[in-house]
């Protein structure tokens, strides 16, 4: 069991404070660090304090668009950190989010694309995976 010296540090930024609240709840349940914000301003200024060993980030936040531009932000200032962008943009709008192809793949600065709602079980399985490459 990691100690709090040596636990991982997972930022999670996503506008549904029920959202937040329960991953911060069940990733230090896990024994990681949290580091939450509640949309792209505060993530900003939290990566500008420190750098996260993965983040968790909504798609769909203040903008349309703020999921995307924050982990182009975030893979611009610490590129070897993992990135996770989790949507309800199907469940939503009913378009399916995939993108497929280098060339859609090049504009979408995250190693994995989970829809809401997600288990905790698979994001856990996928921190794991991602944290230890």
């Amino acid at each position: 069991m990691p100690t709090a010296e040596t636990a991982k540090t997972i930022l999670v930024v996503d506008d549904d404070p029920d959202f937040l609240a329960q991953q911060r709840m069940q990733l230090e349940a896990a024994h990681f660090k949290v580091l939450a914000a509640p949309g792209v301003q505060e993530a900003r200024r939290v990566l500008d304090e420190c750098q996260p060993d993965l983040a968790i980030l909504d798609l769909m936040m203040e903008d349309a668009d703020g999921g995307f531009a924050l982990s182009y932000h975030l893979r611009k200032k610490y590129p070897k950190v993992p990135i996770i962008l989790v949507t309800a943009v199907t469940s939503q709008t009913g378009l399916d989010f995939t993108p497929s192809g280098a060339d859609q793949q090049s504009w979408v600065k995250a190693d994995i694309i989970l829809p809401k709602p997600v288990r905790f079980e698979q994001l856990k399985r996928e921190i794991d995976r991602l944290l230890a490459r």
